[in-house]
């Protein structure tokens, strides 16, 4: 009944990642879970980089060597700062220390959900001034060693509104993302799909009604087979009165820790039958 949200799977499929927080997010932390021997999975644990400062959003690079996550951990000194894009390298079965990605990738402002090309371009969520709308993804080449400066995604994806946690497919021929404040947004933020034409082009974005509910609907990730789309939603099942005459305490209490409480819980669905859902 707690929240948890966004996700991240190994390439050897025997890990997987995801962030819970507190209420009002006021503390966010990277945990994992192992794939045992029987198949079953491992409780979750605090990953070994994490558990001080607010972690989210784990992505793997292309060759699952390097996960991508965003941190309010300083610099220097012991304080919390705004969130920027940090990166952790395998060592053995371990990671080792986290670093930040420095300009021109990270700025005074926050930079949020990493996600990483075969070509090692990142994509990101940022607020920026000059951007397009209130909260735009952009994305930043990775050219002779160094990240270039970070591009917005043009009309085609962004709008005046709010768009944000875009996971980008590693040959980038399709981006999900939510966006919140477009027409056809059913309410709390919804996921939406763009994909390439011929001349590389992104084309208009498709809201993905299929998948979508009145709340919030966000944090896409994609399989690295390409079969399943994970994604984290707050929709519930929360009543608005009890059938019995009095609630006692305790079904109150029953109900209010139910997953489907209105915290985000983590969702998966065949990701071949949305591509064939836009294609109609």
């Amino acid at each position: 009944f707690i929240n948890e949200r966004d996700f991240a799977i190994s390439h050897d499929g025997k890990e997987i990642y995801y962030t819970i927080s507190t209420p009002k997010s006021s503390f966010q932390t990277i945990v994992v879970r192992h794939k045992a021997d029987n198949g079953n999975w491992t409780s979750p644990e605090v990953v070994s980089f994490a558990g001080q400062y607010s972690d989210l959003e784990p992505a793997f690079s292309a060759d699952g060597k390097t996960l991508y996550f965003s941190s309010n951990r300083p610099l220097t000194g012991d304080q919390p700062k705004d969130f920027d894009i940090w990166k952790v390298s395998r060592i053995g079965e371990g990671w080792g220390e986290p670093v930040n990605l420095g300009i021109p990738i990270n700025t005074s402002a926050d930079e949020f959900y990493p996600s990483i090309t075969v070509g090692g371009t990142i994509y990101f969520t940022a607020a920026y001034d000059g951007g397009i709308g209130k909260e735009d993804i952009y994305k930043s080449a990775f050219q002779n060693g160094e990240f270039q400066k970070p591009q917005v995604l043009d009309t085609m994806v962004n709008s005046k509104g709010y768009e944000f946690n875009a996971f980008v497919d590693p040959r980038e021929q399709y981006i999900l993302f939510t966006a919140y404040g477009r027409q056809d947004d059913m309410g709390g933020g919804d996921l939406y799909i763009s994909t390439k034409n011929s001349k590389g082009d992104w084309q208009p974005a498709i809201h993905l009604s299929m998948l979508n509910s009145r709340q919030l609907d966000y944090c896409p990730y994609v399989s690295l087979d390409g079969k399943r789309l994970f994604f984290t939603s707050d929709r519930h099942e929360l009543p608005k009165s009890f059938p019995a005459k009095n609630a006692t305490y305790e079904n109150v209490i029953e109900v209010y820790t139910d997953p489907l409480n209105g915290t985000g819980n983590i969702y998966w669905v065949d990701f071949e039958q949305v591509l064939e859902s836009i294609k109609r």
